[in-house]
């Protein structure tokens, strides 16, 4: 579904991405994993085309560069960290949104499978009673969930998502975890996560990038990438005996 060839990300003579190459099938959904600094969100960026890069990222064959910004969206959806949201749209409106890229005229009435889109996008990230309050007003959490339904509304076959889970809290957390990979079951879909908890993505990951300093160090299947020796490799540390040692602090 994407094809990603030597991606290479430069600001000046620092290397943040070197050289990276995956792919992400039908079916799959693909963690990318590593320590702060290890290059995630860059590359999340640049399948977006939020940053200058070299090598290439093909879409189904074609390179995603030479789409429009329409067609692209008809293709994937690109959650980033950041919301930096200086207007007064209402949720219901930012979700809204999420349908443009299937309208065939600008301004066009809203038809039926768009109300529907929208409203299930609502009901899915528990926001229909938030659905007439600014964004101005809302959390983080609140925020982040807000424009997930935005791309559950989009509704493209492929979602790149960095840090979905981004200051959610528990509840939600699992809830929308569970909803991705329901997601996955139903069509020709993908997903590609950027993580930092090694646990979610050990749970949920079919696939996994293991980055260090821009590098891709491990890829594979998600039990055999995120390995104990792999992961003492990359964080310096037995990460597998720290998790064990933290579960037993909730042992009764």
């Amino acid at each position: 579904m994407l094809e990603v060839r030597d991606l290479t990300v430069r600001y000046g003579d620092l290397t943040i991405v070197d050289r990276v190459s995956f792919q992400a099938e039908q079916g799959q959904w693909l963690m990318l994993a590593g320590p702060n600094g290890a290059g995630k969100s860059t590359i999340v960026n640049a399948i977006g085309q939020g940053v200058r890069y070299g090598g290439s990222v093909r879409f189904r064959g074609r390179d995603v560069a030479k789409l429009k910004a329409v067609e692209r969206a008809r293709r994937y959806g690109v959650l980033s960290q950041a919301h930096p949201v200086g207007y007064a749209f209402t949720v219901e409106e930012l979700v809204r949104l999420g349908r443009y890229c299937h309208a065939p005229r600008l301004l066009q009435e809203r038809s039926r499978e768009d109300r529907r889109m929208v409203e299930q996008a609502l009901v899915l990230t528990g926001l229909t009673e938030l659905r007439s309050h600014s964004l101005l007003t809302l959390s983080g959490g609140e925020l982040q969930r807000a424009f997930l339904a935005q791309l559950f509304a989009q509704d493209p076959p492929l979602l790149i998502l960095d840090e979905p889970t981004n200051h959610l809290d528990l509840m939600y957390q699992r809830q929308i975890f569970d909803l991705l990979r329901q997601w996955l079951l139903e069509g020709e879909r993908a997903v590609i996560s950027v993580v930092h908890d090694l646990s979610l993505a050990k749970a949920y990951g079919s696939r996994a990038l293991l980055l260090d300093k821009g590098r891709l160090i491990a890829a594979g299947p998600v039990q055999d990438t995120l390995s104990r020796e792999q992961l003492r490799r990359v964080y310096g540390l037995d990460v597998y005996g720290w998790m064990r040692n933290m579960l037993e602090q909730w042992e009764e």
